[in-house]
Parts: C-alpha cells; sequence; structure tokens
C-alpha cells in the first residue's frame, strides 16, 4: 500500500476546498470518493460514490466518519457508501475506514436548518402556514414517526405537525386545531450509530431559528356569496358583547353591510343594495381582517310556466340567485324569527302566495284577485345608516319573470245530463287549468306554532273541533252540493264521477230538504288574497262556475239481495 504525508493530506484537503471539487479526493493508489452533496444537514442521507471500497464485513471494520464522528452506515457497495450524517458532525473531511485502511473523502459542510420568514405571521387554525428558508433537506423523510432514523416535523405552538410539502426552502403545513400561540421551529431528525457502529442511538433533533405565529379565532362565514339583501352570519368568539365603536363593521367588497346582531359569539348583517363583490372584511377593535371573498349575485329568470292559467293556479319561475325567502330578520337562522320583509311576488300588481322560494326556483299560487300583467320578483334590501345599523335606505330590487295572462274559465257542454250512481260525466270547455291536490296554502310560519292546533288549514270550524266541513279541496265538481269523484282534469276537460248520497233527504225539522236528487252541476277553483300588511292570507275565496241543472237518477244501488244476505258469514248455508 502506497503512503502519503500528513502534508500531502493537508494540501489536498486545501485544494478540494478553494476549487470547489465537489468533495472528490484520490487516496494514492485509490480511486477518488465523490460525495453526493458538499453540504448537508445532521440526519441526512449522504452517498459517497468511488470504487473498490470492498464489501461490507462488519460495523467495527467497516466505518464511516465526519470530521471524526462515527456515522451510521446503511448501505456498502463495492462502488457506493450510504450515510446518515451524524447529529454531532461538525465541517470537517469525511473518512472511510476498511479495517486497518482509510480513505478520504473530501471535506463536508454542516449546515443548519434556518427560517427566514413564514405566511401569514398572523392566521386561523386549520389555514395553510408557509415557511421559507434554506437547509430544511429534500423531504420530511419517512411517512412512519415510529421509524428507527426519526421523522423530520415542525412544532407550530408546541404542537408537532406532519407538513403537507417539504422542499429545501420552503415547507407548508395546514396549522392544527390544538396549537396555541408561540414559536414555529423546524427540527431534523438524526439517527447516530450505538458505541459498536450498530443501529441506533436515540433520536435527536437539529432545531432551526424559531419565529413567532400568532393564532387568530376561527371565523365561520356563512354565506359567501348571494344577492342583495342576503342574510350573512360570522360564527366566532371575541366579537364583544355589542357593537361598541362606529368604526366597528363589516365590508364587502369595500361598501359598509347593514349589521342586524352583534353578539360575543355570533355577528348577523345583510348584503347591502350598493353591494359588489369582493374582500369581506371584518373591522373590530381598530384591526381590520379579511374573512373571505364575497360574490355579489344578480338574480335572473330563465323561465316561467304557465304563461296563462286561472287562479289558484301554481306558477312555477326559475332562475338562478333568488335567495332565500325569509332572510330579512336579525337571528342567525332564517326559522327562527321568519322574516320576509319586502320579498315577493306580484302577478298584474297584485301580491301572489308564496308557496316555495329557493335560490333557484319560487313557486307561488295566483291569488284569487289577480291581474295579467307583469309578474315581478322583488328582493328586499337596505343600506346601513353611517353607525353601520339599519336603515338609511330601503329598497326592493325587482327583476321581471315575464307576462302573465289571467284565463277565465268557460264551461260550453257536459253530458249527460241524468245519470245513475258512479256513471260518468264529461265537461268540457277551456280555462279549467290543472287539477290541484293541496288543500292549503303554505304556511312559512308553521314552525312557531308546531305544537299548536291548526284551525286555519280550513278542516274544522274554529271552536268545533269535531266537526267536519267541506271547505278542504281547491278544484272541485259538485253535484248538487255534494262532491264528485274526479277521474281526470285537463285545461280542456273534465271527468267525474256521480256522487253517492241520500236521496231521501237531509237536514232538520223546518230545515228538512226532500229533493237531493236534482240540482245545480258547478265546477269551483279556489285562492287567496294576502292580508293587507303582507302575509298570509285571506279566507279562501271561490270562482264558481255553473253547467247547469243535473238529476241524479235511481241507477247503479246495490240489488235487493244485498240487503237480505249482506253479511254471508252469517249465513247457515256456507
Amino acid at each position: 500500500m502506497h503512503c502519503i504525508s500528513n502534508l500531502t493530506k493537508l494540501f489536498l484537503w486545501a485544494v478540494c476546498l478553494a476549487a470547489g471539487t465537489n468533495g472528490m479526493i484520490a487516496q494514492a493508489g485509490q480511486g477518488p470518493i465523490e460525495l453526493s452533496s458538499r453540504s448537508a444537514t445532521p440526519g441526512a442521507t449522504l452517498v459517497l460514490n468511488g470504487k473498490g471500497l470492498g464489501t461490507f464485513k462488519s460495523t467495527q471494520f467497516n466505518r464511516v466518519t465526519v470530521n471524526g464522528v462515527s456515522a451510521l452506515v446503511q448501505r456498502w457497495d463495492t462502488e457506493a457508501i450510504e450515510i446518515k450524517v451524524p447529529f454531532k458532525a461538525t465541517s470537517g473531511p469525511v473518512e472511510v475506514f476498511m479495517g486497518k485502511k482509510k480513505l478520504s473523502a473530501g471535506p463536508l459542510l454542516i449546515t443548519a436548518p434556518r427560517i427566514d420568514a413564514i405566511t401569514p405571521t398572523e392566521a386561523e387554525r386549520g389555514t395553510t402556514l408557509q415557511i421559507t428558508g434554506r437547509h430544511f433537506g429534500l423531504s420530511a423523510g419517512a411517512r412512519d414517526p415510529n421509524t428507527m432514523f426519526g421523522v423530520n416535523d415542525v412544532v407550530v405552538g408546541g404542537v408537532v405537525v406532519r407538513p403537507k410539502r417539504w422542499k429545501d426552502d420552503k415547507i407548508e403545513l395546514e396549522i392544527p386545531t390544538n396549537a396555541v400561540n408561540g414559536d414555529v421551529v423546524v427540527r431534523l431528525a438524526s439517527s447516530d450509530p450505538l458505541p459498536d457502529g450498530s443501529c441506533c442511538a436515540p433520536v435527536e433533533h437539529v432545531v432551526s431559528n424559531a419565529v413567532p405565529l400568532k393564532l387568530i379565532p376561527s371565523i365561520r362565514v356563512d354565506p359567501v356569496s348571494g344577492p342583495v339583501g342576503t342574510k350573512v352570519v360570522l360564527f366566532g368568539q371575541g366579537f364583544g358583547n355589542a357593537k361598541e365603536s362606529m368604526d366597528d363593521g363589516v365590508l364587502i367588497g369595500e361598501r359598509p353591510a347593514t349589521i342586524a346582531q352583534w353578539k360575543d359569539d355570533v355577528i348577523v348583517f345583510h348584503v347591502p343594495l350598493d353591494a359588489q363583490s369582493g374582500p369581506l372584511v371584518l373591522k373590530h377593535q381598530g384591526r381590520e381582517r379579511v374573512l373571505a371573498q364575497f360574490t355579489v349575485h344578480v338574480p335572473r329568470v330563465t323561465s316561467m310556466t304557465p304563461a296563462s292559467a286561472p287562479i289558484g293556479t301554481l306558477l312555477r319561475i326559475n332562475g338562478e340567485h333568488f335567495g332565500f325567502y325569509s332572510e330579512s330578520g336579525s337571528t342567525p337562522y332564517n326559522f327562527m324569527d321568519f322574516n320576509t320583509g319586502e320579498n315577493r311576488v306580484e302577478i298584474g300588481g297584485v301580491p301572489a302566495v308564496i308557496y316555495r322560494w329557493n335560490d333557484d326556483r319560487i313557486d307561488a299560487w295566483v291569488p284569487f284577485s289577480a291581474k295579467s300583467g307583469k309578474v315581478v320578483i322583488y328582493r328586499s334590501a337596505n343600506t346601513p345608516n353611517v353607525g353601520g345599523l339599519c336603515c338609511a335606505e330601503r329598497r326592493a330590487l325587482a327583476v321581471e319573470a315575464g307576462d302573465f295572462m289571467l284565463v277565465t274559465p268557460v264551461i260550453e257542454s257536459y253530458a249527460p245530463h241524468t245519470a245513475g250512481l258512479d256513471a260518468t260525466v264529461t265537461i268540457k270547455g277551456r280555462g279549467f287549468g290543472t287539477f290541484l291536490k293541496t288543500a292549503e296554502h303554505a304556511d312559512f310560519g308553521l314552525n312557531q306554532k308546531a305544537y299548536k292546533r291548526r284551525t286555519d288549514v280550513e278542516i274544522n270550524e274554529p271552536g268545533e273541533n269535531t266537526t267536519v266541513v267541506s271547505n278542504v279541496s281547491r278544484t272541485e265538481v259538485l253535484f248538487n252540493g255534494a262532491a264528485a269523484l274526479v277521474q281526470s282534469w285537463t285545461d280542456e276537460e273534465i271527468v267525474v264521477k256521480v256522487p253517492h248520497r241520500n236521496l231521501y233527504g237531509i237536514g232538520k225539522k223546518g230545515e228538512f230538504f226532500d229533493n237531493l236528487a236534482t240540482g245545480p252541476l258547478v265546477v269551483r277553483r279556489g285562492s287567496w288574497d294576502l292580508l293587507p300588511d303582507g302575509t298570509c292570507c285571506s279566507p279562501k275565496k271561490w270562482l264558481t262556475l255553473e253547467a247547469g241543472p243535473f238529476t241524479i237518477e235511481a241507477k247503479g244501488l246495490p240489488d235487493s239481495g244485498y240487503w237480505d244476505n249482506n253479511r254471508p258469514d252469517a249465513s247457515t248455508n256456507q
């Protein structure tokens, strides 16, 4: 074996540092050994490439040191050695030992992780934190935190976090929900060999400089889009029990919103008339905080059906961004106060009875007093006064849905004019509309009286809770006051069955009607009007059409044997 002097070694070391040869050193009679990197952090994996490195025999025979500190050998082949940079290593030469033979791999610069900045410096739990700096290493290492080699990680406010992305100069992570105000540090895990060279000593961490992070309470915004007048709620904590300052408030696209309620854990406000899309900003105690990007939508109608119909018809308006019906109140939830404000639909200038109001669809009953004309959707909104409260101005945004023609039903003929029980009668004409199965208007305040007896459904007369009345249908055909079973109902034809009823009369002394077989054949449609204060609804009103007289004949009655043997189970002949 050829030997070289210590002076020569020092010379080669100096040449390597000065020339930047990436750690390539040739021992006399030995091929050069090249380091995979000339700088590394403790715990990083370093590869030594060369020729004639021999085979691994034992941890005592095969060793690698970094400036005199033994490194953990992970792999040893004839042309490559893989090591872990030891925790206590300092900058200096990397040397390979094979028994008594020593080879130099050149100098290694030991670096430490350094945080230059974190973004943002104030953040909510659950948001993404970005750490920029240097010497973080190429990856966080193994995903199993129990691995013998340890895992690189980040500590946020005392909580260990596994980052989502890890690069040598940038780390991204989600701030955990259990983090507290404190420092952010990057930790690089290092695993050193035991004194006998085997694996592994307890994992230790090289820790970066600490950068403070301030955690602010999370605030949930619901919703983050809507038309003017939309109720928006901020759920959080630390708002204070009241709006304490004239400067406190909420901005949407730099326009002040109208505050409806301000409590320590909730703020309720409405999108103002002049709102525009942009950042939603909370101003509180002299500070401004961007909570979300709010999109202000403009209501748009895509279709309206039908374009012509009689009273009581369900008018369906499809589109987008209509908002919701009962969001003009100050409570966090629409169903708690059910304040509709000026939200409404008018048909020919007459307010319609709202049956359903969703963001993409509105259904309204054509009222009894409806007129032909424009169908207009009105969206209630306002602008705040100087202090941010209600209201400097109240107004309704109008959106035209289309033209509607009110149709008056006409009966042209009916046949037959006399028939027995269950016989079919056909009524022809035009403008009959559709058959309505719903027996009542929508009661949007139902939740407020869910546990009270309903008397406005018209099932029972007020004060007579056991007396059933007949005024429960919306579309009906009556034979001398008796409702018929409707077989089919179209705009031009109605088919019904002759009803069953007592022909010998009904009533009491002085009020007895003895001829119920003959009477008027009547078609009726029912609807309501809103009350003067805009609430629902007036008693049901009827549009009545008389087709003419009809006589129920004594046909279709059970045969006489029915009365003699109407209990087969009692017959002795069975």
